[in-house]
């Protein structure tokens, strides 16, 4: 499977980033992927800026409407009293009915599809357009929403759909202009926490062999963590987020984010039954043998992954920082930073230069459709016209100026100790921000028409006068500046990149395999890492055993299609 995830708002939008890559909807790679999107200056020159109507729509788009929008991922939906919501409703007639996400997605979708009930807006994932769930929205912005338009122009042929070439969403992520800072890290990687580095003088940490180590040495000399049991390691694997179980080695090997495949001179392979994949498996499971990987690491959902992180007992993992920032603010509103992670970008052996970061990317079959249900989709495409106004972007990204940030006499946004203080607060953003919808909005990203940051988090200053003292020693530990900096700086991305964006389609040969090689995963991954030392490469067998009697080809031969359509068709972009 392939997440599709953000490119997320940086620093400062911490629970934005967490929920925008989170709203990445598991539709194919073999493995769930969500992508950083926090990479690389962007080429889109579009200012956004202007009129909150279409001059087409002007008298139309007055019109007060009420927009149900289903997020696919948990959250808490704004106060009622909500400052950014009354402003969007008191000035542009927009109403928000928000549905969050409760369960299993895949059930959810089922249940939607099988009684072809949807909400207006819905979240994105290949098989509603496969149920004929989502309407074509390329002649609606074409007439009705010029500055949509304009936001995704660079990337229009990119959005069609390869089988019938119609537009059905709208990238939330990907689509930047002007200057973009690298400041906070929202992709894949080994994470550790801070008080793990403060304790053996922050150690250099390249290979996996190294990391595991300092972990072993940290969880022997504490057994304990605020009274909880100390966790060395733990893992995720529940719903569409297998990918903290699934993907690692393909980056210890020093390749980049393609989900459930390596991509070496464009031709796409399943890495999960080969060797470079029992080697990390096989570490785990001398970890749980020694009593350091998560007994519970195979059994937990996402809910209990969270809490688990929030307790600090959680020495490390691999993960998609997007995907437990949720944790990490709570961690800070109990004044445990210190109990926070950094991501080091492991290899397994210094041989091998590490590939986590990549350039940002559009974040392709994610974001917001117009279902088949929706009664004036004409007047929802205006609105999400109306709200790429740079005056409603700030609103969802800087707060109210004059009350959550200043505009200095240079023109520079900055904000006091008390405004960055109250923006990590949860609860003072589900009453003033719109973290929880605007993650799956179309968004302007990089750099407002006047010069400052689409959010707290992308200037530099703000950015580091916003960390905690205990952030800052980590960084100057290692000479940094930025979360970016522990991490080498990408290439530029090839044309088909990354391939698991790539659209497996339901109920394809090559669905169907993806399908079983999860399954198999799941069966036999656990076992193997929890069996004993000497039962190890039986169980490893099994695995790849099973993997034999799965048409991985099928599979496979999808990938390196599409990868072959990307590059004749995309090459021109």
């Amino acid at each position: 499977m392939g997440v599709k995830g953000k490119k997320p708002l940086l620093t400062s939008m911490a629970v934005a980033v967490a929920l925008s890559m989170t709203l990445a909807a598991c539709s194919n790679g073999g493995s769930n992927n969500g992508n950083s999107n926090a990479s690389a200056a962007p080429s889109n020159a579009a200012t956004n800026s202007g009129n909150a109507a279409s001059p087409e729509a002007t008298e139309e788009a007055l019109k007060p409407i009420e927009i149900s929008a289903f997020m696919g991922a948990p959250g808490q939906a704004p106060t009622p009293d909500n400052k950014l919501f009354k402003a969007i409703k008191d000035e542009l007639g927009i109403t928000f009915k928000q549905e969050f996400l409760v369960g299993d997605l895949e059930q959810k979708l089922g249940v939607m599809i099988a009684g072809g009930d949807y909400p207006d807006l819905i979240t994105a994932d290949p098989k509603l357009v496969s149920a004929g769930a989502v309407i074509p929205l390329e002649d609606l912005i074409e007439q009705y929403a010029p500055k949509l338009k304009e936001h995704y122009a660079k990337y229009w042929n990119r959005m069609k759909d390869p089988s019938d070439g119609h537009i059905y969403w709208l990238p939330n992520y990907g689509a930047y202009q002007g200057e973009v800072n690298e400041t906070w890290y929202s992709g894949p990687a080994f994470w550790i926490q801070k008080a793990v580095l403060k304790e053996f003088g922050y150690p250099k940490l390249q290979t996996l062999d190294e990391y595991m180590d300092l972990i072993r040495q940290y969880a022997a000399k504490y057994p304990e963590i605020d009274g909880q049991k100390t966790i060395g390691f733990t893992t995720l694997a529940s719903d569409w987020r297998t990918f903290g179980l699934l993907n690692a080695p393909e980056h210890l090997t020093g390749h980049p984010n393609d989900g459930g495949v390596i991509v070496d001179n464009g031709v796409a392979s399943v890495f999960a039954d080969k060797d470079i994949s029992k080697t990390y498996y096989k570490e785990l499971n001398a970890l749980y043998n020694e009593g350091l990987m998560d007994k519970e690491a195979f059994t937990q959902n996402y809910d209990q992954y969270l809490a688990k992180l929030t307790t600090g007992s959680v020495l490390g993992m691999f993960d998609q920082h997007w995907n437990f920032q949720t944790a990490e603010d709570s961690l800070n509103t109990q004044n445990k930073s210190e109990r926070t992670y950094v991501g080091i970008p492991l290899v397994y052996d210094t041989s091998i230069k590490d590939y986590y970061r990549d350039r940002a990317v559009i974040n392709l079959n994610n974001g917001f459709g117009i279902s088949v249900d929706a009664k004036d989709p004409k007047r929802i495409i205006q609105a999400l016209e109306q709200l790429m106004d740079e005056k409603y972007q700030k609103m969802f990204t800087w707060g109210e100026e004059g009350v959550d940030y200043q505009v200095g006499a240079d023109g520079k946004y900055t904000r006091t100790p008390e405004q960055r203080t109250q923006y990590d607060d949860p609860a003072w953003k589900l009453a003033n921000l719109g973290n929880g919808i605007f993650t799956y909005l179309p968004k302007i990203e990089g750099t407002l028409s006047d010069g400052n940051a689409t959010s707290p988090g992308g200037d530099p200053q703000e950015f580091y006068d916003s960390l905690k003292d205990v952030d800052k020693e980590v960084l100057s530990a290692y000479g940094h500046k930025t979360w970016t900096d522990f991490f080498s700086a990408p290439p530029d991305n090839p044309v088909y990149y990354p391939a698991w964006q790539i659209d497996l389609i339901d109920g394809s040969d090559a669905s169907i395999a993806n399908k079983k090689m999860t399954d198999a995963s799941l069966k036999f991954l656990p076992r193997a890492i929890m069996s004993k030392p000497d039962q190890f490469d039986k169980v490893w067998q099994d695995y790849v055993d099973e993997y034999k009697k799965i048409n991985v080809k099928a599979y496979e031969d999808r990938i390196n299609e599409q990868i072959q359509w990307r590059i004749q068709n995309w090459s021109a972009q």
